[in-house]
Order: structure tokens, then sequence, then C-alpha cells
């Protein structure tokens, strides 16, 4: 199998620049020391003074993160003919699909069936089945198609390539890169310039993905050179020197929100409070340490012998934690595996496996394992946590001038690496199962961990370059007409919920179910004709909530991955954290509203990806593949947009729910190039989800 993904393309050599001086003011750095701040690991944080650039880069888009929804973003902007700067933390763009393992692609089954994605994902989609001469090269069951995440990688890249010539754009790719700082006007709403950290391997030290993300990612953001890694630094700014608002523009497709955090605009993190736009949410006053688990997935093959199996030295650590599903049915090792088989040379032969038929696995098939019992690491305490607060950004100097270094616990991305290191020990040699108890499990020895610079994950320890995460910072949009407190998509506005079920009828204080019921009612009644029932008679959400600012589509269920009760997490007997999954279950096909996009404060920073504005609740929907390249398109389209109208994306939803004449140009824009904004009417307003 090494063959089929072997033939890797070297990166292209980055082009050098005119070197330019930036440094931050010698005496911020200083005050910042002085503060004598506590960091969390107990000790003062240290800040080096930063070194000059050593290369500065002129973009019209600078897209930070190129994840799904940041490749989306430069694929829209190249296609319109832009200079287009991307970064990502890996060497690899595709995010889900490639540098964080998840290649299973997440879809609604309407949305599928239609095809009603963006243009770039559609063909994305083609190119992946051109590849291997089928739509499933895995034959998984998640998904209709599952493939090898380099192949992601890959294919992505040569088509943000290939999207460069069409537009005539210039991409300019920077990989293993982060920003560590960014520089704001004097009055806080533009972003000047940022400042970014390229690191490349030493001669002595061997690759980059030789260690895992906890090894190296503190080195990554530091400004010196280290036995491990050459650093260079970088510093972006706007192509053009006008001087003007509308020069350039920031995009935010980083996976934990981390220009968010740098730029320090009101967001959320963690479980919202509960209210009447967020009924199912289990507290009262919110817990900003309460995310959804992340995950750090490997690939693994079947074999036709049995294979040397070595126990990691930690294994016993997080063995309680282990487990098939609490459904009994589903215990069994082969629907494991074929549940997100990447790869079968040959289907077998269609095999009853407990309630399901799957083909029948084959020596040579390999499987990417992603598993709620498994690799999943799922802490949710201030002691564990993996996406720092504002408060645990502050306490660790991470705001302050010099201070960033990317806005996650080390130790957390250490423990998700073990835990998965050890999953994969518990599925061939394993014999305990935290959920089903003894004797269900049994090992299955006939595998191996995929190792290697050549492997499905490219790493030499065999796990993705990068976990995939589920959430992360989420911005408060600006205040509005309806939103007073500031725009969100919330739980009401996409949940199937019956919210005249007895647990909201005698959980919900009066008061708020009174306010839960109103809500829904007027949502409804804007959409009611004299066929259907009256909105006093509406006891759920019939369709999602439609906006006059959508600029693209999501469709998925409201899916938990909850926090665990207790810290640390694979302690011996802990439980999910209670009440999380309430509000798991349906979700109907949904938009995308401009508001979500942008944030408070600074007016040229356009906001992507997972970090968009919604609450912990609809975040759990806005999350996958599918929803990441088309908010990354519209991010990307807005962008090249608001460049060439020369307007500041918050002045075309500042007059709304009157109209607006730019918006609608703007959606234009987006449909003609195919990047649908809603939904067809029989998708949208049907009961079917």
């Amino acid at each position: 199998m090494k063959q089929f993904w072997r033939n890797q393309q070297k990166s292209e050599k980055l082009l050098s620049k005119k070197v330019t001086h930036y440094i931050r003011p010698i005496k911020q750095i200083l005050a910042a020391l002085s503060l004598g701040v506590i960091a969390l690991e107990s000790t003062a944080p240290v800040f080096a003074a930063p070194r000059n650039p050593q290369e500065t880069v002129n973009c019209d888009m600078l897209i930070v993160g190129a994840g799904l929804s940041g490749s989306a973003a430069a694929y829209e902007g190249l296609l319109a003919g832009k200079t287009v700067c991307l970064t990502e933390i890996t060497d690899w763009v595709g995010g889900q699909i490639s540098s964080q393992g998840t290649s299973a692609l997440d879809e609604g089954k309407q949305q599928r069936s239609q095809q009603h994605f963006p243009r770039g994902y559609n063909l994305l989609r083609n190119n992946i089945a051109q590849l291997y001469k089928r739509q499933n090269p895995g034959e998984c069951w998640v998904s209709e198609s599952c493939f090898v995440p380099y192949h992601g990688h890959q294919l992505l890249h040569q088509q943000l390539k290939q999207a460069q010539q069409m537009g005539r754009g210039t991409l300019k790719w920077f990989p293993s890169t982060v920003i560590k700082d960014i520089e704001l006007s004097e009055d806080g709403k533009l972003i000047k310039s940022a400042i970014a950290i390229q690191h490349s391997p030493k001669a002595a030290a061997g690759h980059l993905n030789k260690e895992t993300l906890s090894k190296t990612i503190e080195d990554a953001y530091s400004y010196e050179d280290s036995q491990r890694f050459d650093k260079k630094i970088i510093r972006f700014e706007s192509k053009s020197k006008q001087g003007s608002a509308t020069d350039w523009f920031v995009i935010e497709a980083t996976e934990t929100g981390e220009i968010v955090a740098l730029a320090d605009v009101p967001y959320r993190l963690g479980l919202d409070p509960r209210d009447h736009l967020n009924p199912s949410s289990p507290t009262e006053k919110g817990d900003n340490y309460c995310v959804q688990g992340f995950t750090y997935p490997f690939a693994m093959e079947r074999t036709a012998t049995p294979q040397p199996q070595t126990k990691p030295p930690f294994y016993e650590q997080y063995q309680p934690y282990y487990g098939y599903d609490s459904d009994r049915r589903l215990a069994y090792f082969d629907l494991v595996f074929t549940y997100r088989r990447i790869w079968t040379p040959q289907p077998g032969k269609l095999v009853r496996v407990g309630p399901m038929k799957v083909h029948e696995p084959q020596p040579g098939d390999i499987s990417m394992q992603n598993w709620l019992w498994g690799n999943d690491y799922r802490p949710g305490t201030s002691q564990d946590n993996l996406v720092y607060s504002r408060r645990q950004l502050e306490q660790t100097g991470q705001l302050q001038p010099g201070g960033w270094k990317g806005g996650l616990r080390t130790e957390a991305l250490r423990k998700g690496e073990e835990i998965s290191k050890g999953f994969y020990y518990w599925l061939v040699a394993g014999t305990t199962d935290s959920r089903l108890g003894y004797g269900t499990k049994r090992p299955a020895p006939n595998h191996r961990l995929l190792k290697g610079l050549d492997s499905p994950m490219g790493t030499a320890h065999g796990l993705s370059k990068y976990p995939y995460i589920r959430e992360g910072r989420r911005i408060i949009g600006r205040p509005s007409h309806d939103h007073p407190q500031g725009f969100a998509i919330n739980e009401i506005d996409i949940s199937t919920k019956d919210y005249w079920h007895d647990f909201y009828r005698t959980s919900l204080p009066r008061p708020m179910y009174q306010l839960v019921w109103s809500t829904i009612a007027n949502l409804e009644s804007k959409f009611v004709t004299p066929n259907e029932r009256p909105s006093y008679m509406v006891t759920r959400r019939t369709h999602a909530t439609v906006y006059p600012d959508s600029v693209g589509v999501a469709q998925y269920m409201i899916d938990f991955h909850p926090c665990m009760a207790l810290s640390p997490p694979e302690k011996p007997g802990n439980s999910e954290r209670s009440g999380v999954r309430v509000a798991h279950g349906g979700a109907h096909p949904a938009q995308i509203p401009l508001r979500a996009l942008i944030p408070q404060k600074v007016d040229n920073l356009i906001v992507s990806g997972k970090s968009i504005a919604t609450s912990n609740i609809a975040a759990a929907a806005y999350r996958v593949h599918g929803f990441e390249w088309s908010v990354g398109a519209a991010a990307g389209t807005l962008a090249s947009f608001s460049l060439e109208q020369r307007v500041l994306p918050y002045q075309l939803v500042d007059n709304l729910p009157q109209q607006e004449a730019k918006l609608q140009q703007l959606r234009r824009r987006l449909e003609s190039n195919g990047n649908p904004t809603t939904f067809p009417r029989d998708i949208m307003f049907g009961l079917r989800h």
C-alpha cells in the first residue's frame, strides 16, 4: 500500500522578499515583564524580545490556518485574482481531511443527495473519486467517502494551484508557520500587520513530523532558533499603500480561534448559560472549560498474520476509559474497523456483523480510528482543559506582547496523544470494556499501526499531525436589531427538538419557558401559510431560521462529544458532564448568516471555520467538512468583494432588516459562482432532517 501515497510532491520554495524592520517597543516588553504574572504552571512567563523580520510579505488577504475553511477562502480569493497569503502550523493543507486525519466526509443526507455544496467542495469530492476510481475507496459506513489523509492534502494543494492559474491570483503558501503577534491601528479597529514564525528542521534534527505536536508546539511559537528548528520571522502586511481601511483583510481560519484571542475581540468558550435561545444548556452560568473532546486519529492495517504489539508504558492509566459503546449490538471489532475504513484494495464480500452488513475486512485494508470511548480526549475542568480561556491566557502572559504560545495547554495535547496510542493497543490486545464490562472485548492481533513519513498520517509516530478540534473560541457578533447583546446562531435557530416535552416544561423557569415559546412562535410565524398550522400551535421549529444575509449552507445533526465530569478525564468511574447531551439530536438544513463572520471591534478581520458566532449547541452542528468549506468560501468571497467595492464587511449588514444593496450583490456573486447561500425550498422548509 505504501506506493499508493508514496509520490509526495516537494514543497515549493518560498519567494524571497525585501527585508524590512519591525519590532515591538522594548518598553512594552519590559512593562509586561514587570507585571510579575503568575502562569498556570506555577512559573512566571519570560518573553523573549521579538527579532527583526527577515522578510516582509504583501497580501490582499492573509488567511491564518489552512484547514478546510482556510483553503476554501484561499480558493475563492485566487479565483478572484487576489494575492493570498496562507499560513498553517502543519505542512499540509486541508485540516480535517488531511493533517487532522479525519478523512471521512461528514455530510447531511439531503445535501449530499443533491450535491448542494460549494463549487470547490464538489470539485474536491470529484477529484477524490477520480483518483481512486470510486467515491468510497474505504467502503466505510460512516460516510460515502473515506480516503487516505495524504491524498486529501495532495488533491487540495493541486486544486489551489489550479485556482491560481484560472483566476490569475497569487498564492503565497507558508507551511509550518504560526502567527506570533498582530499590530493594531491606534484606534484598535484595524489589523495593520501580523508577525509570523516559520520553522524548519535543523539538518541534525531530522524531519518536521518526527515528533508529536506536544513536543514541538512551544518551540514553534518561540522566536529563538533551537536545537530542533531554525526560524524565519516574517511580517505580513497590506499589498496596497493607500492607507485605507479596506487595503487588506485578515481571515481567521485557525482551529481554536487564535486570531480571535490575539485581537481580543469578544468571544465565548465552552458551555453557554441556559436561556430562551439555548434552553437545552445544562448550566445556568456557563462553563468556559467544558469544551467538546479533541482527537488524534491514527491508521491501522489489517494483516494476514498476528503482529507483535508493544504495550505503552502509560497504558494502565487510560485503560479504564476505553470501550466500544453502550449499545451492545455494536460491540464488534470489525464494525469499529470498517466504520472509518479509508482504503480497501479489493472490497470483500458483504457479511453481517452484528446488526449491519459490511464488506468483510481483508489483509491490506486500512482503517482510520476516531472513536468516542477510544481516542477522544475530553477534559472539562480548569485544571486540564485544552483551549485556554481569556482569564487563563492573561494568567499565562499570552496576551502580553511577545507572549503568545498558541493558547493551548501542552499537557492536554500530550495526554491526548497518549490516550490515542493506548487506544490502538486496546483495540489489538485489550480485554476490558468501560461501557460493557468484562467478557466483551477480545484481542485482534492481526493489525499493525501505520507509522512513517510515507504512512497515511505522514508522521513517524503514526498519529495525525494536529488533533481534530471540534470546538474552540466562538466570536460574539455585533449587536443588531434582533440581537442586542451581539449576534449568534443559537439552538432554537436549528434544532428539531420538541420544546413541549416534559423536560423543558418542568426544568425551565416559567418566564424562560414562556419566552422560548414566544420566540419560536415569532420565528415560525414569518413563514406560516394558510395551509399550515397557526404559530400558536407550533411546538417545535419546522425549519431553520431564515437569514436575509445568508452567505452559505450547513447540514448536520447537533452532535456532542461531551467533556468528562472529573479531572483527569481517564479517571476510573468517570462519566460525561451531566446534561450536555440533552441538546444532542436532529438539526434542520440551515444557513450561515454573514453577521456570524463579523467580529466586534476589528473591522478588517473576517472570521470563518468553527470560530464564527454560534452558541456551543449550534456549534455542534456547524463544524463538519461541508460547513467548513461553505463558510470559508463565503469568507474568501467577502474579502475579495470588500477589496473591490472598498467597503467593510459590517457595512453590508448595518442597516438590516432594511434592504442592503451591496449585500445582495455579494449574495448574487456567491450564487453565480456556484456557492449556494440557501437550500432549495423543498429541503429548507421540508420536515425531513
